[in-house]
């Protein structure tokens, strides 16, 4: 049986659920993320067929699922949005997506599931220009952050302002670290957990360091990946961010012998 979720954040009016340890045999751990807010819903990348079953057993213990409001895809990858058409067909929920993706997203449902919904895809998506909107839910918003490239040409992060929890997804994922939940504690212990895979989906230092400085004007008191462990508090959160604005990665490190002709 899935473990209870991790309660990120909670007050009376709001809480931030991270789900974990729902992928069993081939899949790649990831995380899933609920947020409450005043009689509203809303599901951050909740993932492919691997989660959907066990992701929907659990938010039912929170909230009715056939009144969810909304699903906010940061990108395309199948660990984040594959289970796309079962949400549609199960709830009235509307999708946020970058509208780079989002027209490829119709690809995901079933003509079946076409037929049952009874309205077009593109009617249940809210496509995102790339320098980000707010979203209203009820008397907050969820903003959605220009997060292009890391790893993904239309990726977005989303920030809580009530929790002031960034969901970062990829950005800041962490593999093989043993400990697949809690907050990281010692930050250079734990970068060996995330450096390979930085250096291989993040596309170069120069995007990096623009998100960075764009994050260090937020109010932010926790990242939380879409991958791995958290980064909770100001101090280990600047850890992070130094390191990601220093970090070569992606088309920084390639040369010439990374385009050669198989023999």
């Amino acid at each position: 049986m899935p473990q209870e979720p991790v309660v990120l954040y909670k007050d009376h009016d709001h809480q931030c659920l991270l789900f974990d340890q729902l992928v069993t045999g081939e899949g790649v751990q990831s995380n899933q993320f609920l947020i409450l807010h005043k009689g509203k819903a809303v599901l951050l990348d909740p993932g492919g067929d691997l989660t959907f079953n066990s992701l929907s057993v659990g938010v039912a213990k929170y909230c009715d699922i056939s009144e969810l409001d909304f699903i906010f895809a940061s990108h395309q990858d199948p660990d984040i949005i594959s289970s796309l058409d079962r949400w549609l067909l199960n709830t009235p929920c509307k999708v946020v997506s970058s509208r780079l993706w989002a027209r490829f997203l119709p690809h995901l449902v079933s003509d079946t599931v076409r037929q049952s919904i009874k309205s077009d895809v593109f009617d249940r998506i809210i496509a995102v220009p790339d320098e980000g909107i707010n979203v209203p839910v009820g008397d907050t918003v969820i903003q959605c952050l220009p997060a292009h490239f890391l790893h993904s040409v239309g990726n977005l992060h989303f920030y809580d302002p009530v929790s002031k929890i960034l969901f970062s997804g990829d950005l800041g994922g962490s593999f093989g670290t043993g400990q697949h939940r809690g907050e990281v504690t010692d930050f250079a212990q734990h970068v060996p957990n995330m450096v390979g895979f930085h250096r291989r989906y993040m596309t170069g230092n120069r995007v990096c360091k623009l998100w960075a400085d764009m994050i260090r004007t937020l109010d932010v008191e926790m990242i939380v990946p879409q991958h791995g462990c958290y980064f909770k508090g100001k101090s280990i959160i600047n850890e992070f961010l130094d390191w990601i604005s220093n970090l070569q990665c992606g088309t920084d490190l390639l040369t010439e012998d990374d385009f050669k002709i198989p023999e």
